[in-house]
This record gives C-alpha cells, structure tokens and sequence, in this order.
C-alpha cells in the first residue's frame, strides 16, 4: 500500500507574492505558512510532496523552497501554464488568466499514482486537519470515485480585517458533499455575528458560523484525473470564447455529485484555518504559529 501524496498547488505563488525571495516567514526561523504544511504531512504519514508551479520561476523555487524538504521527504514539481490543453484545443492569444485550481490538479497526472490531498501553498490548516485527511486517504486505498474533503468551520476562517470568499458546504445524512456554495464579503460584526452579502438582492444577511466550508483541502484517488480529463474537454468547448472562465474544483466536484459519478465524504475539523488575506493579518498569523510552537506542537525550527 503506497502512502499518500501532498500535492500543493503554488503556481500562483510569484503574482501572489511578487517574488519568491519575499515568500514570507511568519515562523520563529523564518518558516513559511507552506513549511508548517509539509511538516504536518510528513508526520501525518504521506509519503511525498508534488508541488504545482509555472515555469518561470522554477529555478528559484528549486533552489529556495525544494531544497529544504529534499532530506526530509521525496519531492516532485509540475507545471501549470495556459497552453497546457487537450489534444484538438488551441489557446486564445488574449487569454491571460490562469485557468483555475482543477486545471492545476490536472497537471499531476503523471506523478501521482496514489491517493492525493490536494491543498493552497499559503493556507495554514493545522495539524489535526493533516491526520484526518491521512486517514481518510488510507481509508481510500484501492477504492474509486469516493473522495474526501476536510471542512471548517466557517467562523474559524475569518479575517479581522475584511471580508472573504467562503464556499459553503452542504452535506446528507450519509455525510457526503451535496454543493459547495460561494458566498462572498463574509465578516464578523462588532457584536459577534457574522454575515455575508446576498449577490441576488444585495442586502447583508446573516449566516450560521458553525456552518462547514471548504478549505480547498482535498482527498482524491487517481481516476479522478480521468474525470477532470473529460470535463475539461466539456468546459472548453462550452467556454472557447469567455477569457476569464476558470476551471476551479468546485466546478469539477458539484459535476461529479450532480452525476452521481463520485461521492465525497465530509470530515470536519476543529482547527482554525489562518492565511494572509491582508496584509494586517501577517502578525496575526505570526503570534497564533508563536503560540502553537509555545505550546509545542511545533519545534521552534522545522526543516
């Protein structure tokens, strides 16, 4: 039984960051958000990382980010550019805009051939979240078209300092994913609520807090690629002339529950998830890792 595989996806990572040197360190010894990930994958028992990237920085992602997990764990790199595209389909010269979270997935292909997380470089999801998806990855050895997602809570993915985007999950008795709805501008008010802005009738509504949401924090088998394979072809053709179409995994995921060709189980996690929305919430981010490693749940220097 092979291990599973982390499979990050940091091809957005230079526009996100401007360049790869400013990957910012938020740890005591100048770890990224993306190390803390790596760290709680390995000790969660996977048994290599492949890293989604573009072509244009690879060399400085070799040099600066792969060499400081290559004694701890196997790693592999992918690349995600716009004119990686099925057989009988040609890019629109105008077309700019990267073609999304599931076209990324894709580009791994050829690398993994084991149950895979999928998960954002610069997420931090905690160590629990990474052993729960472990287990549910082993879970799936030897098994098709049943997949897993790791869900959060939704207040404990909030920003102080502005809105955010949250996909909404919503599940059936067995447990398993029905959709994954987007709701945007999600804040906490002053008094504690927190609220989301209705895109039908643009009023603020409330919204339950304990409501699970989706991390982009993934577990799939291999033939999910073939799924994606064939869909994609689908969404290309339906979306040849729209430049800004993306092809995210929501949208790959609700075909697949819409179709009944897959089913994904939901297993929730008390972690707080944390990221750098803004740039205020970097010292936020920096005392909740201090405190975590105060606590020892982290070393104060991981790789």
């Amino acid at each position: 039984m092979g291990k599973p595989v982390l499979l990050v996806l940091a091809a957005g990572m230079g526009s996100r960051y401007g360049k790869l040197k400013q990957l910012d360190g938020v740890g005591p010894s100048g770890e990224t958000i993306m190390d803390y990930s790596i760290y709680d994958a390995i000790r969660a028992g996977f048994g290599k990382v492949v890293f989604v990237i573009r072509h244009d920085f690879e060399k400085d992602f070799r040099e600066k980010i792969l060499s400081k997990y290559e004694a701890a764990i196997p790693v592999d790199i992918v690349f995600q550019s716009l004119n990686a595209l099925p057989e009988g389909f040609s890019l629109n010269p105008e077309r700019v805009k990267p073609w999304g979270t599931n076209h990324a997935i894709m580009m791994a292909k050829n690398a993994i051939k084991e149950p895979f997380a999928v998960i954002n470089a610069d997420d931090f999801y905690g160590k629990e979240s990474f052993q729960t998806l472990a287990d549910g990855l082993n879970a799936m050895q030897g098994k098709q078209n049943a997949y897993c997602m790791v869900a959060y809570r939704l207040g404990n993915t909030l920003s102080d300092h502005g809105s955010v985007s949250r996909g909404v999950c919503t599940k059936n008795a067995q447990n398993h994913l029905t959709s994954v709805e987007e709701h945007y501008e999600v804040q906490r008010t002053e008094n504690g609520d927190v609220i989301f802005k209705n895109q039908q009738n643009g009023q603020f509504e409330s919204i339950d807090e304990n409501l699970p949401v989706s991390m982009n924090m993934w577990g799939f088998t291999p033939d999910y690629f073939e799924h994606s394979d064939a869909d994609f072809r689908k969404f290309l053709a339906a979306n040849a002339d729209n430049l800004k179409a993306e092809y995210g995994i929501p949208t790959m995921v609700n075909k697949l529950i819409e179709t009944g060709a897959a089913s994904i189980e939901v297993l929730e996690t008390p972690c707080k998830w944390f990221g750098v929305t803004y740039i205020e919430d970097r010292p936020v981010v920096v005392q909740k890792i201090a405190d975590l490693v105060n606590a020892g749940v982290y070393p104060t220097k991981l790789f």
